[in-house]
């Protein structure tokens, strides 16, 4: 199925963490039914005996249209659309999962914003790598500003989905649109995937600033300098720059870099503040994806070339136990440029 007739969709999502179920409700209060696949057993039992997920959406009621499991087959088998919405160092390994029960007629959506450790691929990149059956113009990826709680409670929110094929994107945009949550099309599935997992990155280091008790004068330059990073990133590997200013882009930078339920914003204040980056982990249930991130992005840029002072300091702060104020001393005493990149 892969027109924008939504009627009889069938769907699953596979990934029960805060945004898995919050798009898997949205979905359900649409009328659709979703399989809904959660790698925990509490959870699992949460949603199907008290309709919530206690541990990553509390105090969000779930509609009965989602039907919980700890069964990859069952959520992944016989649909027409397959959302995966995990964090991106188990995509992987999850996809190989469930690549025996996906059809070469299924429509695939990355719901999840990071790039791969070893490969330096996108989550669609992974995904097409393993799930080499189904035709490129099947994958979409969803990304923009969207918290999950906030979504979760009906709070207008506009997001992209972006595919090669206009079709899918459309199938994807019907799928999902509600009065609440407005839905964009895009074909530039790099660029989208890109700001989405850049921009948290950037987010630790705003979230860092805050936690050195800079002010805003800082925040903003990080947002802009970050954007140009993302950007030169971006045209670097064959990205749409118009992307860069959309919601996929700045919209999610900003969202991710000012907002307080932002974990990657909170990762970079809690480092700002003194605490070390095992001891912030440890505390945390959900996962903050900026921090495999960052070792992606450093890496990926000195592969190609392509300079992201901002990235290269959140990299050693995390990796190379560089101090904060080291850092941020480093980078405000680089050479001295023009602002404009050539390109």
């Amino acid at each position: 199925m892969n027109d924008n007739n939504c009627d009889g969709l069938r769907i699953g999502v596979v990934g029960s963490g805060s945004w898995g179920t919050a798009i898997a409700n949205l979905l359900a209060l649409k009328g659709f039914s979703i399989d809904l696949w959660a790698f925990e057993k509490n959870i699992k039992e949460d949603i199907a005996n008290f309709s919530e997920n206690r541990i990553f959406l509390p105090g969000v009621k779930l509609s009965p249209n989602i039907h919980p499991s700890n069964d990859l087959k069952k959520v992944a088998s016989g649909k027409d659309l397959l959302l995966l919405v995990v964090p991106s160092h188990v995509m992987r390994e999850t996809a190989n999962k469930i690549s025996d029960f996906v059809t070469k007629d299924m429509t695939i959506v990355s719901a999840s914003k990071g790039i791969e450790n070893k490969t330096h691929l996108t989550m669609t990149g992974v995904l097409s790598e393993i799930f080499s059956n189904i035709p490129e113009n099947l994958f979409a990826v969803l990304s923009g500003p969207s918290f999950a709680s906030e979504v979760a409670k009906k709070i207008p929110t506009l997001v992209a989905v972006a595919s090669k094929n206009q079709k899918t994107a459309e199938l994807v945009q019907h799928a999902f649109a509600t009065p609440y949550f407005r839905v964009y099309t895009s074909n530039d599935i790099t660029g989208v995937e890109l700001g989405g997992a850049t921009k948290n990155v950037i987010a630790i280091a705003a979230g860092m600033a805050d936690g050195l008790n800079f002010g805003l004068n800082t925040r903003a330059a990080i947002i802009t300098r970050g954007l140009t990073e993302i950007r030169r990133l971006g045209l670097n590997l064959g990205a749409n720059p118009r992307t860069f200013v959309g919601l996929a882009g700045v919209g999610d930078l900003i969202l991710t870099c000012t907002g307080n339920l932002s974990r990657n914003y909170t990762v970079g204040k809690l480092l700002g503040e003194g605490k070390k980056i095992d001891d912030i982990l440890s505390e945390m249930k959900m996962v903050a994806e900026g921090v495999k991130t960052a070792k992606s992005v450093y890496n990926l840029s000195q592969r190609i070339g392509v300079e992201m002072p901002i990235s290269c300091e959140i990299y050693n702060i995390l990796y190379n136990d560089i101090s904060p104020k080291e850092a941020v001393h480093r980078l405000m005493t680089r050479e001295l440029r023009e602002e404009l990149d050539e390109i």
